[in-house]
């Protein structure tokens, strides 16, 4: 069946749950990363995922280019995602070296992948202002940030001309960043999350853990299934990403389901009773929940 998608303030849309070709996919320079990953992506994509995520620094643009080539599905009919971070400070060059490995001739979403690079707003502001003619230039159908917090919004949001698509998140039960949801939410701007299933891979023995096994044997699914349709219940996009075929299959079983508004509820009500954050440490202290 067709993944369902997310209207974006710019009038485009997005595929509600995206393959990630981050965080274990990081290129190693031995062959071994682009083999399986590229096995990986085109399993992916045979499966039904459209909407890929990659990242300038994860250094795997070139094997998501390769599979784009393939053509198992048309370019028309995938959703492509890819973040600027080591090429800021010349995003035009940056956008056309990833779009150069990518081989493709735009990205359905670009993103700046954080903005702690930023000593100033004035250099936020100036860094949107190049997404602006990015885009302008039909080389991003559509533009967001990553890793933003409230008061990085709020800056750019002071002198920009077009309003982010999204802000892609860690976002799970365990670090539900207090009302920048809802803010970013007030302003047109979509959520999109990523490490979604972090309460059962790093953060597992905490007060969850009873209700998502409940939860996945209520649904006849997995727990990863029930973490990933909390995500979308919320109206949030979920990247994802395995490199095992038969569990990406099993990703998929999340539209076959949905979890009541009081089981949504319990969920982020319970992860509010722990805090665990998987990435950007080195930028927030043990307890900040932002």
């Amino acid at each position: 069946m067709p993944i369902p998608r997310l209207m974006l303030n710019d009038g485009n849309s997005i595929p509600i749950i995206g393959y990630g070709t981050g965080t274990a996919w990081f290129n190693t320079g031995d062959g071994t990363a682009e083999r399986s990953l590229g096995e990986a992506i085109q399993s992916a994509i045979e499966l039904g995922f459209n909407h890929l995520d990659a990242a300038e620094v994860y250094g795997t643009e070139s094997e998501l280019g390769q599979a784009i080539q393939r053509g198992i599905v048309p370019r028309s009919d995938l959703f492509v995602t890819t973040k600027i971070s080591s090429g800021i400070h010349d995003l035009p060059e940056a956008v056309n070296m990833s779009l150069k490995r990518l081989q493709v001739d735009y990205v359905d979403l670009l993103l700046i992948h954080n903005p702690f690079w930023a000593k100033t707003n004035h250099e936020l502001q100036e860094a949107w202002a190049s997404m602006e003619h990015i885009k302008a230039c039909g080389k991003a159908r559509s533009i967001g940030v990553s890793n933003f917090l409230k008061c990085h919004l709020e800056a750019i949001l002071e002198t920009a001309k077009v309003i982010p698509a999204v802000n892609q998140i860690e976002l799970h039960p365990y670090l539900q960043h207090g009302d920048l949801v809802p803010f970013q939410e007030s302003k047109g701007i979509k959520t999109v999350g990523y490490a979604g299933l972090m309460p059962i891979t790093r953060a597992k023995g905490g007060p969850l853990d009873h209700t998502l096994a409940n939860l996945a044997k209520k649904y006849s699914v997995s727990e990863s299934e029930i973490l990933l349709r909390w995500t979308i219940d919320r109206k949030c996009v979920a990247i994802t990403t395995s490199s095992k075929t038969s569990r990406l299959a099993s990703y998929l079983r999340i539209f076959k389901f949905e979890l009541t508004p009081e089981e949504i509820e319990e969920v982020a009500k319970l992860g509010q009773e722990k805090h665990f954050r998987a990435f950007w440490t080195d930028h927030f202290a043990l307890d900040d929940r932002s």
